[in-house]
């Protein structure tokens, strides 16, 4: 074998060599729940590509993805209330990018959109509807606040091409000062409407005295206007009280209760 033979042996397998390579480097496959998107010397194709196996040049174009599963994000964020008590507000959305925008996304904003969009609109309308309500009432509204929190969230992250499936207020913290504060309060309260509850209590007791008192002053005059009236109701009312037993001694042999007047 000679020289001329030997090189070109040498170049057919540097060129097998080097079409293997292409070839393996070439095929690039979107995995399930993503998007492919196409870079060619840095020009992103508009056109993202759905699951599948794919062939590109791996010399002029990268293959990057984007995920558009639903994800779920738990976190907190923190905010000031009207009455100026600092709160934490925990929250979990779930979300997902629109797969018919995932390459505008990927140009405009990257690979990490989600950590990049998502919590700067939410902590920007956490804090708006959390400023609006002071702290006590906002414990009352979590619930109507949590709706509207969630409501603006979709609306201006759709505007960004982020699907949100869903959005709650977990909990709400508060400084440990307010939260004794609020303690103290509420026990205030408690024991205010309990002495409330004594001093109607009282006061319906004393009404029915007062009334009582009266309805026995009304019918002690009344049986004295009508004694003053008729004598003869005095013994009547002496004989209602009598035991039925003469005294053993009697001033002036009267017999009491008794007319012995003669015709």
């Amino acid at each position: 074998m000679n020289g001329s033979q030997i090189a070109k042996i040498v170049v057919g397998a540097v060129v097998a060599l080097f079409l293997l390579i292409t070839g393996c480097e070439g095929m690039q496959t979107v995995k399930t729940g993503y998007r492919g998107i196409k870079v060619t010397f840095g020009h992103v194709d508009p056109l993202p590509l759905s699951e599948g196996l794919y062939f590109i040049n791996p010399f002029t174009t990268h293959m990057a993805q984007l995920n558009i599963q639903t994800v779920k994000w738990d976190a907190n964020s923190e905010a000031y209330t009207k009455d100026v008590q600092k709160s934490t507000i925990h929250f979990a959305i779930n979300y997902s990018l629109d797969p018919a925008y995932s390459a505008e996304m990927y140009r405009t904003v990257g690979e990490e959109w989600a950590n990049v969009l998502i919590p700067q609109v939410i902590n920007e309308e956490v804090k708006r509807q959390i400023g609006q309500v002071e702290a006590v009432g906002l414990i009352a509204q979590r619930d109507t606040i949590a709706r509207e929190i969630e409501r603006l969230v979709t609306q201006n992250l759709a505007a960004k091409h982020i699907l949100v499936s869903g959005f709650r207020l977990t909990n709400i913290d508060y400084t440990k000062e307010f939260e004794d504060a609020v303690e103290a309060k509420v026990v205030a309260q408690q024991k205010a409407i309990e002495e409330q509850n004594r001093t109607v209590q009282i006061q319906q007791q004393a009404n029915q005295t007062v009334i009582s008192a009266k309805a026995n002053a009304e019918s002690m005059t009344i049986r004295a206007n009508a004694l003053s009236q008729n004598p003869k109701l005095v013994e009547w009312e002496a004989v209602q009280k009598w035991n039925g037993i003469l005294p053993q001694y009697m001033l002036g042999g009267a017999t009491p209760f008794i007319n012995m007047a003669s015709k």
